[in-house]
């Protein structure tokens, strides 16, 4: 005889709320996916098949002459340069805005109630990072391109200027985020705004944020590659190239050369945080 524990509802209190949700999520997500046209299945077709497996057959093997290769590496240091370059303009604009809008490194918040001054220029600040980070670094690589040109001038500024609005709001988000009382207290005995970061913020969170920063490299080099469809220059330029051309074996070398730079992008953020652990 089945004993009345073997019931799912009984072994497990939270069993009927996750039904629940999972079948409210479904209905939710049902016209979303009709909506957007969602029909995988049209990858199955005869007339879309059939190229599909002709492109993937010719990416294998990948191509490695020497001629090759070597325009690959120079792109490839291209596309890198152009993400380290854009995160570094990012970063600039980032700590500003991030220690702007901080409410625990503010001496007016102190007394509890933060003046409506300073409340309203951090409130601007967040609203600078909000309008950064709302467009597209495609949609900047795109107007940059008509500003200043193909290449990868374009891309740097691209990505400087969405990623400074994302740095900006997350290192915010942080430091909030941590304990408060530290650079509180080196704000209530006289220190200044960047002496309570150095001192009481940063440490704490010195970890997390140069966690998240590598892990906007690495973002920001898959974005110098898409930024290159646009003529922003880069690897992403020779890809577009190439894959317009039908060359397999050249799109499968410049995919595996991404991988790469993601894989040494994730070494990277591991040995920060075993530093800074």
């Amino acid at each position: 005889m089945r004993s009345t524990l073997d019931h799912p509802r009984l072994q497990d209190p939270a069993w009927w709320p996750r039904v629940f949700w999972t079948l409210a999520g479904l209905v939710l997500l049902w016209p979303m996916l009709v909506s957007t046209e969602f029909k995988p299945w049209v990858l199955l077709a005869e007339e879309n098949l059939k190229p599909t497996l002709n492109f993937l057959k010719d990416m294998v093997p990948p191509k490695v002459e020497p001629e090759f290769l070597k325009m690959v590496l120079r792109e490839s240091w291209r596309t890198v340069a152009i993400a380290t370059a854009g995160l570094a303009l990012a970063w600039l604009l980032a700590v500003p805005i991030a220690l702007l809008s901080v409410r625990v490194l503010s001496v007016s918040a102190i007394p509890g109630r933060m003046g409506w001054l300073p409340s309203a220029l951090r409130q601007c600040v967040r609203w600078v990072a909000i309008v950064l980070r709302s467009v597209p670094e495609l949609i900047w690589a795109l107007v940059f391109v008509r500003v200043v040109g193909l290449g990868p001038t374009s891309g740097v500024l691209a990505i400087a200027l969405t990623y400074g609005g994302m740095l900006g709001k997350v290192y915010a988000d942080i430091l909030e985020s941590g304990d408060p009382h530290v650079p509180q207290n080196l704000l209530q005995n006289g220190s200044g705004r960047l002496q309570a970061f150095f001192y009481g913020a940063l440490p704490q969170n010195a970890g997390e944020l140069a966690s998240y920063t590598v892990y906007r490299w690495e973002c920001a080099i898959r974005s110098s590659a898409v930024l290159g469809f646009v003529g922003a220059g880069g690897l992403g330029q020779q890809l577009d190239s190439s894959m317009k051309m039908f060359a397999g074996g050249e799109v499968s070398t410049m995919l595996l050369v991404f991988v790469l730079l993601v894989w040494l992008a994730d070494r990277v953020s591991t040995w920060l945080r075993s530093v800074l652990a």
